[in-house]
């Protein structure tokens, strides 16, 4: 409010005022400058025209000025001021337009006053060299050129209607009398009235023109915008008047809050010292329980990790498990196979075979070559042989696959068992390894559901790498895809994963599949803690495969399309340098 009434109280601007004021008498001043030098030029005392155009050049310019200055001006006469100059304006174009006139018919009239006396003297000269018998016309003659120079002479000094009728008069009585003389002089007397002519004709146009140039009201104009400019002066200066009584009042106004408010504060002082001492001490307390209660989220921070990598570790396991049963299966089927060709086996035809060659050891020859049995014993044996080699084959096709079923069993523990124990380490590793290691943990179930795996490796360097956290969150999310691609039975199962390098620093291992999807609301939570659209589901496996992304300094996110579109998981790492003398893929 200070700073407004203050402002307001500056509005007077006295010497714009003052300034505007001298031009405007400037311009009174140029414009009876501009008609006296209107009057000298039709009395003959400016030899030239330049005065009248330098004071219309002088007074255009003090114009222009006034506008420009109007421009930059706010006040509520602006436009009263405006109007006023555009009537000066007008009034200065009209008397200029009239000047020009004036000049036209008084340059005629001029020349023609300056060549009356030399044509009067040739007329005297002619009328000289006329004989004895024209004598007297000439000395009529000569009488008569006098008093119209005469009367000229007079009229131009004083337009009066008898100066006009005495030139009228004259110039007839000259007309009539040349008629007697030779035309040497009639030539003169031509050349002398027509000069006469010329005045009579042109004086009473410039005296109008002078008259007009007198009644354009110039000088009217100045004074209206000069009267328009001292009303808005004493206006201005009554509302500034006015401003600084408000400012005076309310600079007391607010003086008196300042003294109110310093006795407040100097009051208070007091109160803020005793109530920061107390703050300062509950502040002391404050921080000693904020310690405790800080010691006891880390405490729980440290709980719920270790909760989350038992929890990890426990999927990993359950994933063993669960395929150690599919392989074990393998091995029940093969162990029966095994089993049913041993009971069905005919071993015991050779066995009775033996045994009736046995009890015709003494006559074998004759048992073989006369004996309808012993004839048939050869084809029998041949028979036999073959059969019992097939059993053997087929035996040792299952006894193979149980082997290998054995080696699948021992190899799925001992990948869970170089993972179990590990702790947090970083080491030199190669991503895709970890990926077919987590393959493999899932692949008894991936074969089960006749899910097809697609591997998009691209070429990745050896990177320090968490490889327990890595595997538990790889592990987490192929079950995971294995699951949505059950609960699909409209479409073909396929798994695919991508390994790669990103934005040149950033590991990259993305898991898609073809399963329901996920819907757009989920997105968002699919990794909270309990959130699960399994009926059978704990909510934790994918959000501590989060967690575990996070303290690795990465990120594990989601991306679907809506329901029945599938679903990516991505999970980026931070690669930091890779060993040195280690091979890169």
């Amino acid at each position: 409010m200070l700073v407004f009434f203050y402002a307001r109280t500056q509005r007077n601007d006295a010497l714009n005022y003052v300034e505007h004021v001298a031009v405007l008498r400037h311009l009174k001043q140029l414009d009876a400058q501009w008609e006296l030098d209107v009057l000298k030029s039709k009395i003959g005392l400016n030899a030239h025209y330049d005065p009248l155009a330098g004071s219309l050049v002088e007074m255009i310019a003090l114009l222009n000025g006034i506008e420009s200055d109007l421009g930059a001006e706010q006040h509520g006469q602006v436009a009263g001021v405006a109007e006023g100059v555009a009537a000066l304006r007008r009034a200065i174009d009209e008397k200029a337009a009239l000047v020009e006139r004036f000049k036209s018919n008084n340059a005629v009239l001029r020349n023609s006053l300056a060549f009356l006396p030399t044509a009067e003297q040739d007329v005297r000269q002619s009328l000289g060299r006329l004989g004895v018998h024209e004598s007297a016309a000439a000395e009529r003659m000569s009488e008569n050129v006098n008093k119209l120079l005469l009367a000229s002479m007079l009229y131009s000094q004083s337009a009066s209607d008898e100066h006009a009728a005495d030139i009228q008069s004259g110039l007839r009585g000259l007309d009539a009398e040349k008629l007697l003389l030779r035309s040497e002089t009639t030539d003169r007397l031509d050349i002398f009235g027509a000069h006469v002519r010329t005045v009579l004709r042109e004086q009473r146009g410039v005296n109008e023109l002078l008259g007009l140039i007198s009644a354009v009201p110039t000088a009217a104009r100045v004074e209206e915008i000069q009267n328009v400019l001292s009303a808005e002066q004493q206006r201005v200066a009554d509302l500034s008047r006015q401003y600084l009584g408000y400012l005076l009042v309310f600079s007391a106004l607010l003086l008196g809050l300042f003294l109110y408010a310093a006795a407040r504060l100097i009051r208070s002082h007091a109160v803020i010292n005793r109530v920061n001492k107390k703050l300062h001490s509950v502040n002391e307390t404050l921080e000693q329980r904020v310690e405790e209660r800080t010691q006891e989220l880390r405490q729980v921070q440290s709980d719920l990790l270790t909760t989350a990598r038992q929890a990890g570790m426990a999927e990993i396991a359950t994933n063993v498990l669960h395929n150690v049963g599919n392989v074990l299966n393998s091995v029940n089927v093969s162990a029966g196979l095994v089993g049913a060709s041993v009971r069905s086996s005919k071993i015991l035809g050779l066995t009775r075979a033996v045994q009736m060659l046995n009890e015709h050891a003494d006559d074998l020859a004759s048992f073989m070559t006369l004996d309808a049995k012993g004839k048939m014993l050869p084809v029998y044996l041949t028979q036999l042989s073959q059969v019992l080699l097939a059993e053997q084959q087929s035996i040792l096709g299952e006894l193979t696959s149980m082997t290998k079923s054995v080696d699948h069993i021992k190899e799925i523990i001992a990948t869970q068992q170089a993972y179990a124990g590990t702790a947090s380490l970083m080491e030199p590793a190669r991503i895709e390894e970890l990926v077919e290691d987590a393959l493999r943990m899932n692949a008894g179930a991936l074969a089960r559901h006749q899910v097809t795996v697609e591997k998009e490796f691209a070429p990745v360097p050896v990177l320090p790498l968490d490889k327990g956290r890595i595997l538990q969150i790889l592990v987490n999310l192929i079950g995971n895809a294995k699951q949505a691609m059950e609960a699909a039975t409209d479409r073909t199962h396929r798994l695919t994963l991508s390994v790669g390098m990103v934005r040149g620093h950033t590991l990259r291992v993305a898991v898609a599949d073809t399963g329901v999807g996920i819907p757009p609301e989920n997105l968002v939570r699919v990794f909270a803690h309990g959130f699960t659209t399994k009926e059978d589901g704990h909510g934790f496996g994918l959000h501590s495969a989060a967690v575990a992304a996070r303290e690795m300094g990465g990120a594990l996110t989601a991306h679907s399309n809506g329901p029945g579109t599938g679903a990516v998981f991505v999970l980026e790492l931070p690669a930091g340098a890779a060993p040195k003398n280690e091979e890169t893929t």
